[in-house]
């Protein structure tokens, strides 16, 4: 039975490291590849991952995200347009944003978004 073929080279990318980079093929009773002798096959190990489906969710996700940013940013500009316009102003101020918040968000969230806002507000009328 013939001794297996030892490869003296090895590809990084597609550029080839080996002999012709100052290292000497090696000897001592191995033989090199003849012509006649057949390529081994080297499977290099493939690692599974997920980053390729994980990408394309993400990309999903985010287009839905805007998509719902964007409509409640629209309700709500629209609402609060629509008190300022009923209150006889041209200029809309943190009450009438508050108000619409309160009109088309429910409950607890309303809250919430109501305390968040006039936090934010403090915190840029502060730092004024």
């Amino acid at each position: 039975m013939p001794s297996p073929t030892i490869l003296t080279a090895y590809t990084v990318g597609s550029r080839r490291m080996g002999a012709e980079h100052g290292q000497q093929p090696q000897s001592g009773g191995r033989r090199g590849r003849g012509s006649g002798d057949k390529k081994s096959k080297r499977h290099s190990q493939s690692k599974e991952t997920y980053s390729m489906y994980i990408y394309k969710v993400l990309k999903q996700a985010m287009s839905i995200m805007n998509s719902f940013v964007n409509d409640v940013f629209e309700r709500l500009a629209g609402e609060a347009a629509w008190l300022a316009r009923y209150s006889g102003r041209t200029t809309l101020t943190s009450w009438e944003v508050q108000t619409a918040v309160r009109l088309l968000l429910p409950g607890e969230l309303a809250k919430h978004a109501v305390s968040e806002g006039t936090k934010a507000v403090t915190k840029y009328t502060s730092s004024k």
